[in-house]
């Protein structure tokens, strides 16, 4: 279960920094419930293989792309990142919440719900923010895959089949500067992807759809230097080479992967 109080049971503004405790005031929006989606490419085919051109140059081949996102916020601040945070959930007031999973088959372009339904204020939020986890953000023993993929990137006339199978846990936890602050990094930064530009009035009758793009994934990653295991190239399930690194890194990217849109109006799977 995550730590926040739903909109539904206080449907006040809430303060990122005491959000599981108490709300601070009002934001003089209404409250609304909403359905909320997550899609691939919008110009991807049903079925087929996601094909496109990596950053390094690569022509990639995805033939699988599940994404686990635990939830995903809308916020009326615009921090500079959450990493730069002394809490995870952040400072500023919350407009919506969609607090339940959903498995994203990132190569499927039609509309795939999430498990529970989303709550809102009718107030402008300027950015979203992503949660990679499988329940408690703050639990390092979860060892939830968030992403598994499998494809194919050539380069100068050499194929290098991949997969990968990443978890955030304890396998991502940073290294601690201070011994007298061991709490300092908590894996919940490694989690929270934020902040995601947006521009989002939620209204009644409307839905919130989160479209990935996984290109971005591999902007940075050198296929080369992945690791062969039999017939196939392996990412590591933590930060100790370049490929696997920088796939994490895409991962948790804040711009040019993840973007929210909200549909006023329901009519249909577009």
């Amino acid at each position: 279960m995550l730590s926040r109080r739903s909109f539904l049971a206080m449907p006040l503004a809430l303060s990122g920094a005491a959000l599981a405790e108490a709300c601070v005031g009002t934001t003089g929006g209404d409250l609304l419930t909403f359905e909320a989606f997550a899609r691939g490419p919008a110009n991807q085919t049903p079925g087929a293989p996601l094909t496109f051109t990596s950053g390094r140059g690569f022509a990639v081949t995805l033939t699988r792309a599940k994404l686990h996102v635990g939830a995903v916020y809308l916020n009326r601040s615009r921090p500079t990142s959450v990493s730069s945070e002394t809490q995870c959930t952040l400072a500023g007031i919350y407009v919506a919440e969609v607090a339940g999973p959903i498995d994203v088959d990132v190569l499927d372009p039609t509309l795939q719900p999430f498990s529970v339904k989303g709550f809102a204020t009718t107030d402008f939020a300027p950015t979203g923010e992503l949660w990679l986890s499988g329940g408690d953000v703050n639990d390092e023993r979860d060892s939830t895959v968030i992403l598994d993929l499998a494809g194919t990137a050539s380069k100068d006339g050499v194929d290098y089949p991949f997969e990968a199978a990443l978890t955030i846990g304890q396998n991502r936890l940073p290294a601690v500067d201070d011994p007298a602050l061991p709490g300092s990094k908590p894996i919940c930064k490694e989690r929270v992807v934020t902040p995601i530009p947006t521009s989002i009035t939620p209204s009644t009758g409307g839905r919130l759809v989160l479209h990935v793009d996984p290109a971005g994934w591999f902007g940075n990653v050198d296929f080369t230097r992945l690791e062969k295991v039999g017939d196939v190239y392996r990412f590591h399930d933590a930060s100790d080479d370049q490929p696997s690194t920088n796939l994490f890194h895409g991962l948790r990217a804040s711009a040019g992967v993840y973007s929210f849109e909200w549909q006023p109006k329901i009519g249909g799977a577009s």
